[in-house]
């Protein structure tokens, strides 16, 4: 089911809602990780001055509809892809494929030839759809708890 989206490039003013969009990813809607790897991952929403500087020297693209924001992605240093999250009602609109596109036709831009990024369970089949390809599983401790999760590239022709 493909919606339409507005894409826009992120801005300071936007940190306090992509951390609603984080946190609401995480821990609302359907997940293969339990609740207690939910809380351990995003215990809180996050803000302040380390989620601030973070994002201030990424590429973000926030994708909205009806002048809500459903999804961000960001493009970090060395073309990782730090932040891919999109709200739980966005799921399987096409969101994450609008954005992602965006933000690789960004990286092109930028001269970068690889992208790569730490997928969760339900990102590794989103980004494997536009070319990523597994380098390596992980299993990362967050607290007492432990994520698995994959490490994904993409390779780009610039």
């Amino acid at each position: 089911m493909g919606m339409n989206y507005v894409l826009r490039w992120g801005e300071p003013s936007d940190h306090a809602t992509l951390a609603d969009i984080m946190f609401d990813a995480v821990r609302n809607g359907p997940s293969q990780y339990s609740e207690q790897q939910r809380a351990a991952w995003v215990p809180i929403r996050r803000d302040g001055q380390a989620w601030n500087d973070r994002l201030a020297t990424q590429n973000i693209i926030v994708g909205e509809r009806d002048g809500r924001a459903m999804g961000f992605m960001t493009l970090a240093h060395g073309g990782y892809v730090d932040f891919a999250y999109i709200r739980p009602s966005a799921r399987r609109t096409g969101l994450f494929r609008q954005m992602f596109e965006r933000l690789e036709e960004q990286a092109r831009l930028k001269g970068v030839s690889l992208l790569w990024v730490h997928a969760s369970l339900a990102a590794q089949p989103a980004f494997a759809t536009v070319g990523f390809e597994i380098r390596k599983y992980e299993e990362v401790a967050l607290g007492s708890e432990r994520l698995a999760r994959f490490e994904m590239e993409k390779k780009l022709s610039v």
